[in-house]
């Protein structure tokens, strides 16, 4: 294999990896995709290619999409609220690019946060392919017709579709870096401290806690929905957290501030927030070890060795995966 396909590979990485966990919601998942866009270009006649991009992206997404089929079924039978496994973001880049710019990087961050990835949970795979491609990418409605093999009047409908369905159900909330690390370090304070006054006081009336176990950890089922029901179900849990020594890290997750809860050096938990007019909106806790996995290198305080959006690419070696749900 020559360098030039290597390099042409990782100068795309970004963008595949994007696409990939977008479209997938799981970070083993998208790197599977990855790693296997990678072998058929290492296999391609790439003197045919004339657009490196546009093939690697189309080979992504076609792949994306078979395995996102195969998830939705077993995602059926998942135990309790399913979530999207945590993504380190802490230097969010886009379509390929670093950015530095507040509004891009607050839209980039809105396109990977926990509730938009949830949303896009609910749509088709195409609508997914082609909400992702379109909104997240901004990939012309021509190039993504030839990637799903579709018309573009009938990529322009499935758009339509999508769209019109995201933007009813996506939540509104504030992107603040500042204020989301002011609420959520004040929020994660009362709870330890099994303050009910303090967190009512930081959540907003109709605020919903989602939790994501699998069944493989203890957490609530069902969702909990209403300021009272949740500040007491946080105060009841978060001093048993801290009694069983927990150590609590701040980390941006999903183009947020998160939280990951540390137990004897492995990650225990992950909490996120959603804040609305400077009042908590929602919460998320994931505690499915399958999909905190990953973040060992964070619960030791090192920075992670599974980063989609960011980490250099290596050709792909044999690796035992956590069983997918």
């Amino acid at each position: 294999m020559t360098a030039d396909a290597t390099e042409v590979f990782q100068q795309h990485r970004p963008v595949l990896d994007g696409v990939a966990y977008r479209m997938l919601g799981r970070v083993a998942d998208a790197e599977d995709v990855v790693q296997e866009a990678w072998l058929r270009w290492s296999k391609a006649d790439r003197e045919q290619v004339r657009e490196p991009r546009g093939y690697l992206v189309r080979v992504t997404t076609r792949l994306a999409l078979d395995r996102l089929r195969q998830a939705q079924a077993r995602r059926e039978a998942y135990v309790g609220s399913w979530l999207p496994e945590p993504l380190v973001t802490d230097l969010l880049p886009g379509a390929g690019r670093d950015t530095e710019d507040g509004a891009e990087r607050a839209m980039l961050a809105e396109s990977v946060s926990l509730a938009v990835l949830v949303v896009l949970e609910s749509l088709s795979p195409l609508e997914r392919a082609v909400f992702v491609l379109r909104e997240a990418f901004g990939f012309p409605y021509a190039e993504i017709a030839q990637t799903l093999e579709r018309s573009e009047a009938a990529v322009r409908q499935l758009a339509g579709r999508a769209r019109r369905h995201v933007a009813e159900r996506r939540p509104r909330f504030d992107v603040d870096p500042a204020l989301q690390r002011e609420l959520t370090e004040r929020f994660l304070k009362a709870a330890v401290d099994g303050d009910l006054t303090g967190l009512v006081g930081l959540l907003a009336p109709d605020v919903r806690l989602v939790s994501d176990s699998g069944g493989r950890a203890k957490a609530p089922r069902r969702v909990i929905t209403g300021v009272e029901k949740v500040g007491r179900f946080l105060v009841a849990v978060g001093p048993e957290g801290r009694q069983a020594g927990l150590a609590f890290r701040f980390l941006e997750l999903n183009g947020g501030q998160a939280v990951l809860a540390v137990d004897g050096g492995r990650p225990d938990s992950v909490i996120t927030v959603d804040i609305v007019d400077g009042l908590i909106q929602a919460v998320y806790l994931i505690r499915n070890p399958d999909k905190l996995a990953h973040l060992d290198g964070r619960a030791a305080g090192q920075p992670s060795a599974h980063r989609p959006d960011a980490v250099p690419y290596s050709p792909p070696a044999t690796r035992s995966t956590a069983p997918e749900v």
